[in-house]
């Protein structure tokens, strides 16, 4: 299923869903992050995914990150919360939503990198690499927020 995202954009659809979702910041002890490359848009983002009926938040960025890159993780804390209105993401199905996103920071305590149906690749990146990877301004903002530079805020 194709996805767009659209950020401050008058021309984009009016959400018709909100979905909770996690995400995880998982860095390795050099410094590097893991990001995955979506499927759906081709643009790399950390792992994450909707929240199931059946878990917690936390519980959903483990599972998220274990079946997007094969790896074990176990959350260590709290990156921010991001619940943007201006951040809207179309699916082909015709589902438009808005998402609130509580993104965790993690560490690997298992596991393999693996790639799955949702990634193309999925890998380590230190902070200069990241610069030129394609990636929406949303997830660059956490991906800033998570390395320490800028304090996340409400919204």
């Amino acid at each position: 299923m194709a996805r767009t995202e659209y950020y401050d954009d008058p021309n984009a659809p009016v959400p018709n869903s909100l979905v909770v979702a996690a995400s995880a910041a998982v860095i390795d002890d050099g410094g590097r992050l893991l990001l995955q490359r979506r499927v759906d848009n081709g643009l790399w983002a950390m792992p994450g995914g909707a929240m199931e009926m059946t878990e917690s938040l936390p519980e959903a960025a483990v599972r998220e990150v274990r079946e997007e890159t094969g790896y074990e993780v176990e959350v260590i804390g709290l990156v921010g919360t991001y619940t943007d209105a201006r951040h809207v993401i179309a699916y082909s199905d015709g589902e438009v939503r808005r998402q609130f996103n509580v993104c965790f920071r993690a560490r690997v305590v298992g596991g393999e990198l693996a790639v799955s149906d949702e990634s193309y690749e999925a890998g380590w990146f230190t902070p200069s690499e990241l610069e030129d990877l394609p990636m929406h301004h949303t997830q660059r903002l956490r991906v800033k927020h998570a390395l320490g530079k800028g304090v996340p805020h409400p919204g």
